[in-house]
């Protein structure tokens, strides 16, 4: 029987719903990743097929409307290239850092962003798929193609600035302009790789598999209790 007085054994942490949630979609999102990362070193021809006729089409379309094509080089080169929008990511840390939000949320979103670059550069190198080629490009890359570091990077930067964003209880009118930014974000830099010829459809599919699964994974690593509690993006604590 235990005593009133004596101290009581502190119980285990439970996770949040947000970390069980997570868990299950980084799941899913893994199988699906791991999947398409099978196809695509197997080079399974229905895949290999679709990304010929889409490529074809789209690339046909980008020497024929020039004003569109240049365009759709100024956003992915400028606006939703990695680096910018991982200076976006930076500016978000220190914002953070600034306001005497949590430290370690801050560091989290450093550290995701860099873990992103580097699982996407080792993917490129492990499988080595070659880029589209073209007797008549519009643009030119670097690296293999698989997968898309554009892609990937925009799915990282404005799925963890989203999901900060929600724990910070915004109004309806900023929570549903910052998802159409980031959603026009996402989608648009896939489309304009795969427009300017320098992808596959099946290496920006990759991207935003890969990314998402790194949020998913980020949200459970920043959900973990520590000392019985989980820190909020503003610097206060809810308890478990």
């Amino acid at each position: 029987m235990h005593h009133p007085l004596a101290p009581r054994s502190p119980s285990p942490p439970r996770r949040t719903p947000a970390r069980r949630t997570a868990a299950r979609v980084a799941v899913v999102l893994g199988g699906c990743a791991v999947l398409l990362l099978a196809l695509v070193a197997v080079r399974w021809h229905p895949l290999v097929s679709l990304d010929d006729d889409i490529s074809r089409t789209t690339h046909r379309w980008a020497v024929q409307e020039r004003g569109v094509t240049h365009a759709f080089r100024v956003l992915t080169d400028w606006v939703w290239d990695p680096v910018t929008m991982r200076l976006v990511c930076a500016a978000a840390a220190v914002w953070l850092v600034w306001r005497r939000a949590a430290w370690w949320t801050a560091l989290w979103l450093a550290v995701t962003c860099a873990l992103a670059a580097i699982v996407q550069q080792s993917v490129k190198a492990a499988l080595g798929r070659p880029r589209p080629v073209w007797p008549d490009p519009v643009d030119t890359a670097h690296y293999a193609a698989f997968p898309s570091g554009h892609a990937m990077t925009a799915t990282v930067v404005c799925g963890l600035l989203l999901w900060l964003l929600r724990r910070c209880r915004p109004g309806r009118v900023l929570w549903w302009t910052a998802v159409t930014a980031a959603l026009v974000s996402v989608v648009g830099v896939g489309v304009t790789r795969v427009w300017l010829g320098v992808h596959w459809p099946s290496d920006v599919l990759g991207g935003w598999l890969f990314g998402a699964l790194l949020v998913a994974l980020a949200v459970v690593a920043h959900e973990r209790p520590r000392d019985g509690r989980t820190e909020l993006p503003e610097g206060r604590h809810e308890e478990p």
